[in-house]
């Protein structure tokens, strides 16, 4: 095996282990946000726990996704889209982050003490609004292919 087959095999492993943590992910985060899909649904509001939960989900899909998409680059340099792209999907989930703990960090709609944090409109708001942006950052990351400019479309 020559080094070109080494190194395409690594990045298939790379890819594959990046797609694995991106589904379990996910399937953390529908846990998170539909805990009756196992039988564990014990109360009617979203609570600390849940939270939790989905934002560990979150951060898992956001380093798998981003794991996968730059094992995609075969370790070439990134354009400076892709270097936008990844602080997006950064951004994206520490806007998720904040949105989803406000009561725990004090920046919700209740003040302190909090005795049961509570998951209300304006959170779930910010967490869509964060995963927005994560999804604009994966799609800056993608190596879209160079297009071939002919001497006779330059314009001087």
């Amino acid at each position: 095996m020559n080094e070109r087959e080494d190194i395409n095999e690594t990045q298939r492993w790379r890819l594959r282990i990046g797609l694995i943590i991106l589904v379990i992910g996910l399937l953390v985060y529908l846990f998170g946000i539909n805990p009756g899909m196992i039988g564990l649904d014990r109360s009617p509001v979203i609570g600390f726990v849940q939270i939790g939960v989905f934002l560990v989900g979150i951060g898992l899909v956001c380093l798998g996704g981003y794991t996968a998409i730059n094992t995609l680059w075969n370790g070439g340099q990134k354009s400076i889209t892709a270097d936008i792209g990844m602080r997006l999907v950064a951004t994206g989930f520490v806007i998720c982050i904040a949105a989803g703990m406000a009561d725990v960090f004090g920046i919700g709609n209740q003040f302190y003490p909090v005795t049961v944090p509570h998951f209300g409109r304006w959170q779930a708001v910010g967490v869509i609004v964060g995963l927005i942006v994560i999804i604009i950052g994966f799609l800056l990351l993608i190596p879209y292919p160079k297009r071939k400019v002919a001497p006779s479309q330059i314009i001087i």
